[in-house]
């Protein structure tokens, strides 16, 4: 029974040590990576393979053609297409696309974004307007949507301000209101003298001035 245990043991230990080989030495160095099996220098950030390293040559690198990118050391042989920022997603650019780094999109004027990568925004929508009888409460940005809020205590908004306004006090302008101000509108003040006695008082005046006139012209006359 002891020697099986210790043979088990044995066994295990052999085990142990072909794994931590194995861990140790299957992986390529850092700054290389494997082709076959064999370890090559990567290439720089914004380089790409040409050609793979042998055992008597090193790894052949070239800049990453137009329009493309690798932003890390790699053994890649293809760059990857820029990033292109879609008013369509509602995007433009921020930071144009080098040999070494993507496109960096933000959110056009008027919009927010809703999707964010790699620092990136990749979906952006418009902001919010808020309503009639709602005023602005906070003014969207690139990041954050339009917050708005109720006008209240006899105020109104068209729904563009970023405070609510007062209805008008008609008395106080020596005015009648003919319509209370709601959330969304102000109230409507007219003259406190009837329409009519103003309309009867103009045409008294205008006859009057010409019986005036025609007086004087017979006096005159005489």
């Amino acid at each position: 029974m002891y020697m099986d245990m210790l043979m088990l043991r044995y066994f295990f230990m052999i085990i142990s040590t072909i794994l931590f080989f194995e861990t140790c030495f299957c992986g390529c160095p850092s700054g290389e990576y494997d082709i076959n099996g064999e370890c090559c220098p990567m290439c720089s950030q914004g380089n790409h393979v040409t050609m793979h390293c042998t055992e008597n040559t090193s790894t052949n690198c070239a800049p990453c053609p137009t329009a493309t990118y690798l932003d890390k050391p790699s053994g890649l042989e293809k760059c990857f297409p820029c990033t292109a920022c879609s008013s369509v997603n509602g995007i433009t650019i921020r930071d144009a696309c080098t040999r070494s780094s993507d496109t960096i999109c933000e959110a056009e004027k008027g919009h927010f974004c809703l999707e964010l990568n790699k620092g990136s925004c990749v979906i952006a929508v418009k902001h919010k307007k808020c309503n009639p009888g709602e005023y602005i409460k906070q003014t969207g940005t690139l990041i954050s949507d339009t917050v708005c809020d109720d006008c209240t205590d006899a105020t109104y908004s068209n729904g563009s301000l970023t405070s609510c306004l007062p209805h008008s006090k008609c008395e106080l302008l020596g005015l009648k209101e003919v319509k209370a101000g709601t959330p969304s509108s102000d109230a409507d003040c007219q003259s406190a003298t009837p329409v009519g006695l103003i309309v009867g008082v103009t045409i008294f005046v205008v006859h009057y001035s010409s019986f005036v006139a025609l007086l004087g012209e017979a006096v005159v006359l005489y």
